[in-house]
């Protein structure tokens, strides 16, 4: 074997090694999967738990992340055993569901409302497997269904968003036009025009949760309008509204976003962040998990976390930039939607 031909046999096993440890694989098809090791000195459980995720991808800084984030912590404080599938399409929905009920689980989650069908159909297909959905119901007996009033959460990001802007144009950024999204849209809309009633809302929904550029367009045509704040509900489509901001922050311009599902602030930083729209994906995973592992799973039941469940609202950081007479008049909003005085709209 001459020098050239050990060279390129050197390349080419160091290329498919590198192909073979790429989460997404070489054509960027397959779902990704992590089972992570729990940490030393955890406490030994024998369940298992597993969630698929919605296209957006676990890393989406929004729902996905959240609930991945829920799992996490079920993982320090028991010991159970945890994994994630990450879809690429929605042809992965059943696949990726059907290998964690053929693989035993205890609990199998799907995130996000276009799991939805899929969540259904391997349910039927395996009575006896316990599964869980976030963001829809599946009306069946071994399917537990979570639900969130986005509305809520999003009146008092509309609320902020109308009494901060500038210019008396603000805008919402929306992901795939679903019913749970356009809770966020009508709650949102709902509280800038109780805020605010002369400002006016643009809506542009970009059709993707996992297209940065499509968020990346659609915030700069509505900041070069005027718009100065944008509240979106668009998962990782969402990172390219902020990408958008920050530039245009860099040149002196004003250019807010109001985040979602997790503070994002974390993320992107108090620079571009507003607030953000917190929905504790986080919480209901971890907790519906470990009712699961101590038997207490409630097949058909439906739970819905709103304002007065805590399941909604504002992030804790909001004070960095939200003026104090601005939060205190959020709370006020708060209080009425809680005691039924305000009823937000879903559409």
């Amino acid at each position: 074997m001459n020098k050239q031909t050990k060279k390129w046999m050197g390349r080419t096993g160091i290329a498919m090694l590198i192909c073979s440890v790429i989460l997404t694989g070489c054509g960027g098809k397959k779902s990704t999967e992590t089972s992570p090791a729990p940490a030393t000195g955890a406490p030994k459980s024998e369940a298992k738990v597993g969630m698929v995720t919605n296209v957006g991808g676990v890393n989406d800084k929004s729902f996905n992340q959240s609930a991945w984030a829920g799992l996490t912590t079920l993982q320090k404080e028991t010991g159970a055993s945890i994994k994630y599938l990450e879809s690429k399409s929605n042809a992965d929905y059943i696949p990726n569901l059907s290998q964690f009920v053929k693989g035993k689980y205890d609990l199998t989650w799907g995130i996000g409302q276009a799991l939805s069908d899929a969540v259904k159909e391997t349910a039927q297909k395996n009575p006896d497997a316990k599964l869980a959905m976030i963001d829809n119901i599946v009306d069946l007996p071994n399917v537990e269904s979570v639900l969130f009033a986005e509305h809520e959460g999003s009146f008092l990001a509309g609320v902020v968003a109308g009494s901060m802007t500038k210019t008396n144009k603000v805008g919402f950024i929306g992901g795939i036009e679903l019913p749970v999204i356009k809770r966020f849209e009508a709650g949102f809309k709902a509280g800038v025009a109780a805020a605010n009633p002369e400002a006016k809302i643009t809506t542009n929904y970009t059709g993707a949760f996992d297209k940065p550029d499509f968020g990346k367009a659609a915030a700069a045509s509505m900041y070069n309008s005027g718009v100065d704040i944008i509240f979106h509900a668009s998962s990782e489509t969402g990172n390219g509204i902020f990408n958008e901001a920050k530039n245009r922050m860099k040149q002196g311009k004003t250019a807010w976003v109001i985040g979602v599902d997790m503070d994002q602030s974390l993320e992107f930083g108090d620079d571009v962040t507003l607030t953000s729209m917190v929905k504790r994906v986080d919480d209901a995973v971890l907790r519906i998990s470990k009712n699961v592992m101590d038997g207490k799973f409630q097949g058909g039941k439906v739970t819905t976390l709103g304002l007065k469940e805590n399941g909604v609202g504002l992030a804790e950081t909001s004070s960095k930039n939200v003026p104090a007479d601005v939060l205190k008049k959020v709370e006020e909003f708060k209080a009425k939607i809680i005691s039924g005085e305000i009823k937000v709209p879903t559409s």
